[in-house]
């Protein structure tokens, strides 16, 4: 089965696509917003191109479990992916991705890594992917 994650910024949008076999993902490359808006059209291309059969979104919250300024945003976008495009969509924890993603790419290369700002929303999408898909393993069909 395969699984596409989005973790939503208000600039841009990271991607991953993984399968419930391998438990894995990998990054897609990012879409970018226009004032938060997602390009609706990279949407509906990725999901055509991969048709997955459930979307994760990452779930902003604070280390404390309040919301963020963005949860409000990303509950929006992740009911907007349903409405538009009729699959589920479901989203999950992220604390601390962008943190953890940040530090696989400073592992990986040090500094000069941690410029490729865009990398980090996507790498950031495969840890929310494959942290949804280790919790919920037990209910994937």
């Amino acid at each position: 089965m395969i699984v596409i994650a989005f973790d939503y910024g208000i600039k841009n949008i990271g991607v991953a696509v993984g399968e419930n076999i391998t438990r894995k993902g990998r990054p897609l490359n990012i879409l970018k917003t226009n004032g938060g808006k997602p390009n609706w059209n990279g949407v509906k291309n990725l999901l055509k191109c991969w048709e997955p059969k459930i979307i994760i979104v990452g779930l902003p919250l604070n280390i404390d479990g309040t919301k963020q300024n963005t949860t409000k945003q990303s509950e929006k976008f992740a009911y907007l992916l349903k409405c538009k495009f009729n699959i589920l969509v479901t989203m999950h924890d992220e604390r601390l991705t962008t943190v953890e993603a940040k530090s696989i790419m400073f592992n990986q290369g040090g500094f000069k890594a941690l410029l490729k700002k865009e990398k980090i929303h996507s790498l950031a999408a495969v840890i929310i992917l494959e942290s949804w898909l280790s919790q919920n393993l037990l209910n994937i069909h």
